[in-house]
């Protein structure tokens, strides 16, 4: 395999801060390259030295192989605001086309149209500046890709992607012929896409070829064996140190070298393998909430004549965690602001209905856009609590940075302790993986999953949302807001057994805001996928024949009543299941009680498993 790509003595430093030094590595063809590193360690400044926006401190090489074609997708995308999104594509595209023939330009461009249809931006005479974060993300992704380059370098390609849209870039970047370079903080995506894991650590990097579970094996590994060599080294010192302590002063060049390798070994002795990683041990818990947290009734949200959110009611509850997801510009942001009473009289919206929030409501809201630091301001200044700083990895020679020299992602895990410190028993966050490093958030899920509050989460990583979430607010298009009890993978695995328009029964239309018993880890039972204040009993919200759009076949009186006794059938079942499951967790101690509860486990779930088979058969 040819090298792409040839990195030699690279370095940079922002003052004392060194975040690499004298690095050097390969890319080859067919690598698909995932960049792991804590926040502020130098991910994104690499990537703009390869990109040619940033320089080295040390000089070195970069090279790449001739005549490849390079595209880089940047984290922030510079866009004209009054410019349409045609016009926008075609002049960041230009560079790309302007040596084509005419029968060229016509086939790039109908690439670009078929991105655009495939991103689900079908109206390229929209200005720019209408478009929301997740919407600008998708004309960046489509000038990448468009260009259909041998080589792609991208930074943090998920942010502001909603969920359909990152699995239609996963899939295509999965299967395409091509070599990347990324930063990504979304696990499955990693997993998917990634066939190498690099890492920069204290300022080296380290290659792990497979996923990153195997990534994390060999790291582990390195740094046991590092942390053993350590050891051999301390042993070899201690004997060195009593030869330095018994031996005279001499001068010979013998001794000078002994005594200057001495110094050597006790350099390499002190280099003990920490890992340093957020820790929340000690962030105290949320303060206690009263009984009523936020009731909703009717609660519908205008923007001219197009619907966002559609007679929402229900009632959330203490302790309960729930993911909220949607396309982008479907209004998730917007939703949750109303929820949160975060709206001025500005608020260009049309409201109808209530919203009743609790009394002794403490909401801590860790929004999108919500960092309004003074950048002068040091960051003891900003959190005055230096053992608190600590523990969110600000060491003390950090205190006295100013705001404007921190990373993204630090300055994301400022504002984290910002929201923390004030003990909310309602957390809302608004794409919180936006930024943060994977290490960072691994030990954030499992402080929320241990949480006491209540919880509520806009989010388009699958990972997060599968370990956190009892279930999800679905915002459908038409404005109709359906509930998912379940994860989020089991709500798209349901999805694509029953086609791309999933159809499920609806219970009563007023949901009481309760996640059933054992939500987080039991299979989707149909009493539990319901509409919320809703009564057209799909998920993906009426179905319009004179729009070409299928119908539910009718079933005959005899499915009819099969049906019926399979939805009492299983929910029966479920209960049982939800019982057994309970008394297993216990802690049974009689070997045979145990025997007989785990072969009753083990039956009701095949029979559930036939039922839940059946019931789908008959409901789409």
């Amino acid at each position: 395999m040819p090298s792409y790509l040839q990195i030699e003595n690279i370095s940079k430093s922002y003052g004392p801060k060194v975040l690499f030094e004298h690095i050097g590595f390969n890319v080859n063809e067919g690598d698909k390259i995932a960049l792991i590193a804590p926040n502020g360690t130098g991910k994104t400044s690499l990537l703009r030295i390869l990109a040619g926006k940033d320089s080295s401190d040390s000089g070195g090489k970069i090279i790449f192989l001739k005549d490849i074609r390079i595209a880089f997708l940047e984290q922030e995308y510079e866009f004209d605001p009054q410019a349409t999104v045609w016009d926008q594509i075609i002049r960041d595209s230009r560079r790309w086309m302007e040596h084509l023939e005419p029968e060229g330009v016509a086939e790039y461009e109908q690439r670009i149209r078929q991105l655009l249809s495939s991103f689900g931006l079908d109206d390229s005479a929209r200005l720019m500046g209408t478009l929301s974060g997740g919407e600008v993300k998708r004309v960046a992704i489509i000038v990448m890709l468009a260009s259909e380059a041998d080589f792609y370098i991208l930074d943090e390609p998920t942010n502001h992607l909603d969920i359909d849209a990152i699995e239609f870039l996963e899939n295509y970047l999965s299967h395409a012929r091509c070599t990347l370079l990324m930063v990504t903080h979304d696990r499955y995506f990693l997993d998917s896409v990634a066939n190498t894991v690099m890492e920069i650590d204290r300022g080296q990097v380290f290659i792990y070829k497979g996923d990153y579970e195997n990534y994390l094996l060999k790291r582990q590994e390195r740094i046991d064996n590092y942390n053993a060599e350590t050891d051999k080294v301390r042993n070899i010192l201690r004997r060195e140190l009593e030869w330095m302590r018994a031996s005279p002063c001499a001068r010979t060049g013998k001794a000078k070298s002994r005594k200057n390798a001495f110094y050597e070994l006790q350099d390499r002795a002190g280099q003990v393998y920490r890992t340093s990683q957020l820790s929340l041990d000690e962030m105290a818990g949320a303060t206690r909430s009263g009984t009523k947290i936020i009731n909703c009734r009717g609660l519908g949200i205008r923007l001219g004549d197009r619907t966002l959110v559609k007679d929402f009611t229900y009632n959330f509850q203490r302790y309960e965690k729930v993911g909220i997801v949607g396309g982008n510009g479907a209004g998730k942001t917007t939703f949750i602001n109303l929820l949160t009473g975060n709206v001025g009289s500005d608020f260009p919206f049309e409201i109808s209905g209530t919203v009743e929030r609790g009394e002794s409501l403490n909401i801590g809201y860790y929004r999108q856009d919500g960092i309004s630091f003074d950048e002068e301001q040091t960051v003891l200044e900003t959190v005055n609590d230096t053992h608190l700083l600590g523990r969110f990895m600000f060491p003390h020679d950090m205190l006295n940075n100013k705001i404007r020299k921190l990373s993204g992602g630090e300055k994301r895990r400022l504002y984290l302790l910002t929201i923390l410190m004030r003990q909310p028993n309602l957390l809302v966050m608004d794409e919180p993986t936006n930024d943060l490093d994977i290490v960072t958030l691994n030990v954030l899920e499992e402080y929320l999953k241990d949480y006491k509050g209540t919880l509520v989460i806009v989010s388009h990583d699958r990972h997060f949302l599968d370990r956190l979430v009892d279930h999800i607010f679905i915002i459908n298009d038409d404005g109709t807001v359906k509930d998912f009890v379940g994860s989020y993978s089991q709500y798209r695995a349901l999805r694509l057994r029953s086609g791309s328009d999933l159809r499920l029964r609806s219970g009563t239309g007023k949901a009481d805001g309760k996640a059933a018993k054992g939500a987080a880890m039991a299979d989707v039972y149909p009493d539990r996928a319901r509409s919320v204040g809703s009564h057209d009993g799909t998920l993906g919200g009426p179905q319009n024949p004179a729009n070409g759009e299928s119908k539910p076949r009718k079933l005959t009186y005899k499915e009819q009543r099969e049906l019926e006794t399979l939805e009492k059938d299983i929910e029966t079942l479920t209960e049982e299941k939800a019982d057994l499951e309970s008394k297993l967790q216990g802690g049974l101690t009689d070997v045979s009680e145990l025997q007989k509860v785990s072969a009753r486990f083990s039956e009701v779930s095949e029979k559930l498993d036939a039922l839940e088979t059946r019931w789908l058969e008959l409901s789409i």
